[in-house]
């Protein structure tokens, strides 16, 4: 008996790190994350991440919600990451990271006929901005002073209260913006440049990430991540 528990515990220790299931979450976010009527996601983040893990032979799921519970189960839960997240000074600490799959530019969106404008943050400031709960931008806007925000579930919300003239002004990456009627939605300013990637949860072996990050570097210098970009007709980072 204590034979056999030795075995199954050095077994245990032996089991190399890329063997690990990861559990990734993940929304719905035009263009660059879509999900298929079979519930499948593809698009340019997940055909990045999905190259990577399966190439370095992790097996994972992966799971389309609200963001603000895909990310805090990438926070809370063992072996979770989420995708793609905004690697901000708030979250580095918080997460393991692989990244870059996206340098975003996010701007300030309004509808073409609100006549509205701001050539500046501080103009901005005095419009009514929507977000998405736990997005990035949600605690940059607070950060940036913006008085009136208000926050939604989720991407889809956001857009159709803006739509409906409930709110002034939306972020959105440039690409999404780009993706939208061009007779309906105008943008306005930027609001930030920033890094995103898949931000995994501390449990997650260092080992694992640090195999996930290195196929990610050769998927970009080989041209990989731009080829899947290009299958999307979106500007790659």
């Amino acid at each position: 008996m204590g034979l056999i528990r030795f075995c199954l515990i050095f077994l245990a220790l032996a089991t190399p790190a890329s063997a690990a299931k990861l559990f990734l979450t993940t929304e719905v976010y035009p263009p660059y994350n879509l999900q298929a009527s079979d519930g499948s996601v593809r698009g340019v983040y997940f055909d990045q991440l999905r190259t990577v893990l399966e190439d370095i032979g992790t097996s994972y799921e992966v799971a389309v919600m609200p963001w603000a519970r895909a990310i805090a189960l990438a926070r809370t839960q063992s072996m979770h990451c989420v995708f793609a997240a905004a690697r901000t000074p708030e979250r580095e600490k918080q997460f393991k990271w692989v990244s870059p799959i996206h340098i975003d530019r996010n701007i300030l969106v309004a509808r073409r006929n609100a006549n509205i404008e701001a050539s500046s943050l501080e103009e901005a400031r005095k419009y009514r901005v929507g977000t998405q709960r736990g997005d990035y931008t949600e605690a940059l806007l607070e950060k940036l002073g913006f008085p009136q925000v208000d926050v939604g579930a989720d991407f889809e919300i956001t857009l159709h209260k803006l739509k409906a003239g409930r709110i002034d002004l939306m972020p959105m990456s440039e690409s999404t913006f780009k993706s939208l009627p061009a007779d309906t939605f105008s943008e306005v300013i930027t609001l930030s440049r920033q890094q995103l990637g898949l931000a995994c949860n501390k449990s997650v072996p260092d080992e694992v990430i640090a195999k996930l990050q290195a196929r990610l570097d050769r998927l970009i210098a080989d041209g990989t991540q731009q080829r899947i970009f290009d299958r999307y007709n979106l500007v790659s980072p």
